[in-house]
């Protein structure tokens, strides 16, 4: 089976954040600080070690932030050389893409994942591409898509990952239907035949929800292109996907990695302890710190 390889990548990126307002009434949510860096850089770096090689984000309105941060800051970096903080500098340069390597489509108007999606139609041309949604944060000792890279490899098709969750909170996520006549795989791959969003306990397919990384072959667009509105009256992402599993295998994939929902207070709160306490600089000071706030409880 000859696969083309998994190049290109879309981050929907045009959201307001409207569940960590009010932080995010003039920072876009992406960029929130994760310790010492925005959240996208973190779903950056999970690309780039899958072997990304472009970026396509498909931003809205008072996201320049996000471009600019990916840009080169001259009059920064002239001061930081100036004033001999090289470990500094060489960390902004080994952030800083190389040029041609990302691509900035507007969504001009809030239809919904799958028109954001549809909107990289044209850089994403006859290719199967990743999406990755940059308020989720998947920490993995290997990144969450590199090892769905390695999955498609081996199965090609559409890749979806998942995790468990317990089965009381199922109906919080949108999850998968397993294909019950097929062997399940040692691989963490499950053959699948369709999703449910947010599903009552007693009706779920399974306990495996979707996870926010997807591996998509180029036919998605075309379906995209006349999908009608669904839930919330926008274009939904699942239901073209539904609509090609009829035509094309779909997989689940359990990945190894923890993932945080940066969209909300909450799950953002979780991130940032998580990865301070792993953190190069600081990672002992929070572990500590941490540990002595629990026990003042």
């Amino acid at each position: 089976m000859i696969m083309k390889k998994i190049r290109k990548a879309v981050l929907p990126v045009a959201g307001f954040g409207t569940r960590v307002l009010p932080a995010t009434k003039t920072i876009p949510k992406e960029m929130l600080p994760v310790v010492d860096r925005p959240a996208l850089q973190y779903v950056v770096d999970e690309a780039i070690e899958a072997g990304i090689e472009h970026f396509v984000f498909v931003t809205g309105r008072n996201k320049g932030a996000i471009e600019d941060y990916f840009d080169r800051a001259y009059e920064l970096e002239y001061s930081l050389r100036e004033k001999g903080k090289t470990a500094i500098y060489e960390q902004l340069d080994a952030n800083t893409p190389k040029a041609g390597t990302m691509s900035f489509v507007r969504q001009q108007s809030a239809l919904g994942l799958g028109h954001a999606i549809w909107c990289a139609r044209d850089v994403i041309g006859d290719d199967p591409f990743a999406i990755l949604l940059p308020d989720v944060l998947v920490k993995s000792d290997r990144s969450c898509l590199a090892q769905m890279v390695d999955a498609y490899n081996t199965v090609g098709g559409n890749i979806i990952a998942v995790d468990a969750v317990p089965q009381e909170r199922v109906s919080s996520y949108g999850v998968i239907a397993p294909d019950t006549k097929s062997v399940r795989r040692d691989d963490g791959l499950i053959k699948m035949t369709g999703m449910v969003e947010k599903p009552a306990v007693k009706d779920a397919p399974s306990n495996l929800k979707i996870t926010g990384r997807y591996i998509l072959q180029p036919e998605i667009m075309g379906l995209l292109s006349d999908q009608e509105a669904g839930a919330g009256g926008e274009i939904q992402l699942t239901d073209a996907m539904a609509r090609m599993m009829g035509e094309q295998d779909f997989h689940a994939f359990e990945y190894v990695g923890q993932d945080y929902d940066c969209g909300s207070k909450y799950g953002y709160f979780e991130a940032v302890m998580a990865y301070a306490q792993d953190h190069v600089e600081i990672g002992e000071q929070a572990r500590a710190l941490i540990k002595s706030r629990a026990q003042s409880f």
